[in-house]
């Protein structure tokens, strides 16, 4: 399967997943609803551990890069999560998934001024189409 398709899949996926949190989170406070979440990304941990075993792989890694994946875990899974939530839960689906899904600008930003990607002219306007299209889902 080629990048483009994974990729789509993946959108899918994640298309999928705030329907099932929304519906979720209706007898339940955003906190308690990421520590239920949670649940479900430990049982895949155990499941991927068991059958990968990652280990001795991971034992390879350095400090710093497992530093900082645990970090960006930390903050996507349970930081970011429950923000998310507690939007999900007073917003509409419609307008809170795109909103949040506007990180790709943040990403690219990040990338451009820290990394020192380069910027290229469809690349900026893609940026102002997601600035755009956050402005057309505020109301």
């Amino acid at each position: 399967m080629t990048a483009f398709w994974l990729a789509l899949l993946t959108a899918g996926i994640w298309g999928v997943v705030p329907l099932l949190e929304k519906l979720g989170l209706n007898g339940s406070d955003p906190t308690t609803g990421v520590f239920a979440r949670s649940l479900g990304v430990f049982a895949g941990f155990v499941v991927f551990g068991l059958w990968w075993s990652p280990w001795q792989a991971l034992g390879s890694m350095s400090r710093a890069s497992i530093g900082l994946l645990a970090l960006g875990g930390f903050l996507a899974s349970f930081v970011g999560q429950l923000v998310f939530y507690q939007a999900l839960k007073a917003g509409n689906i419609s307008q809170m998934v795109p909103i949040s899904g506007a990180y790709p600008l943040v990403a690219a930003m990040l990338g451009w001024f820290v990394l020192r990607e380069p910027m290229s002219v469809g690349r900026v306007m893609g940026a102002l189409l997601i600035v755009a299209g956050v402005a057309l889902l505020r109301h």
